[in-house]
């Protein structure tokens, strides 16, 4: 997959993620651990299940990379959970 659908793919699994773990991050903040979550859910998923993330509208590119996205958002939430803003 090109850089900019990974970038997309990133993006919207960031928003599916957030929308399911109900979290408060602002979007900015959300779209760049979303992008990051897909790229450890591409990662995982071709080391571990041997799929790698090669089309966009594979299914299996969009449950590793809205896996990995709410793997890092909650990451992220145990890491600052107790910040103040």
């Amino acid at each position: 997959m090109s850089f900019i659908p990974f970038i997309i793919l990133g993006i919207i699994a960031a928003i599916i993620a957030k929308l399911i773990l109900k979290r408060k991050y602002g979007w900015l903040v959300t779209i760049l651990l979303g992008a990051a979550g897909a790229a450890l859910g591409g990662f995982l998923g071709n080391l571990i299940f041997n799929v790698p993330m090669t089309e966009f509208f594979s299914i299996y590119s969009w449950l590793l990379a809205i896996g990995g996205s709410i793997i890092v958002l909650l990451i992220f939430g145990a890491l600052t959970r107790n910040r103040k803003a």
